[in-house]
């Protein structure tokens, strides 16, 4: 019997290598870093235990931020996991605001377990925005309302939770800002 979990450590090592040498944007923390925590989100904070969610977590932003292609993520994890990393890619090809507005209108017609990963990623983003200068952490908490009301609907009962944990980091972050 093989151990269903085998995803996840396969793709904590897939992404350790894919995003090697990148750093955030503080410029000294490993991007990696970034992608564990928000596995760390979705099954500790979110309470999501679902391997292929997990693995999808570690890998949403490989397509984006390396040279890996969505066939690769297909070849390792399987299409269901390719599908989620998909729809949390943005399309590089597009001017910013093009982009911004297609990937909204993409996540709201997503799978709610996309729209579950988004918002651990967001919740991570915002949490690292506290470190920033006011502007900047005002245009991060701005896009992280952005994407929380892209994907605010379609998501089951069992996952609304979700909603109200990255609501509220995002209100403790904002009130931080006037205080």
């Amino acid at each position: 019997m093989s151990d269903p979990n085998a995803i996840v450590f396969e793709a904590i090592a897939f992404a350790a290598r894919a995003h090697q040498g990148q750093l955030r944007k503080d410029g000294k923390t490993p991007y990696v870093s970034h992608v564990f925590r928000v596995c760390t989100v979705v099954r500790h904070i979110f309470g999501f235990d679902d391997p292929q969610m997990l693995a999808a977590a570690l890998l949403h932003d490989t397509i984006e931020d390396t040279t890996t292609d969505c066939d690769d993520i297909t070849k390792h994890f399987g299409p269901v996991v390719a599908k989620w990393v998909g729809a949390l890619t943005k399309d590089a090809r597009l001017p910013n605001d093009e982009r911004e507005a297609e990937y909204a209108r993409a996540l709201a017609a997503a799978d709610w377990q996309v729209k579950v990963l988004k918002l651990a990623d967001v919740y991570d983003n915002a949490g690292d925005c506290r470190h920033f200068a006011p502007n900047g952490r005002r245009k991060t908490l701005k896009k992280s309302r952005f994407y929380l009301d892209a994907v605010r609907s379609g998501i089951p009962a069992d996952a609304q939770h979700v909603i109200a944990i990255v609501e509220a980091r995002l209100a403790e972050l904002e009130a931080g800002l006037t205080s």
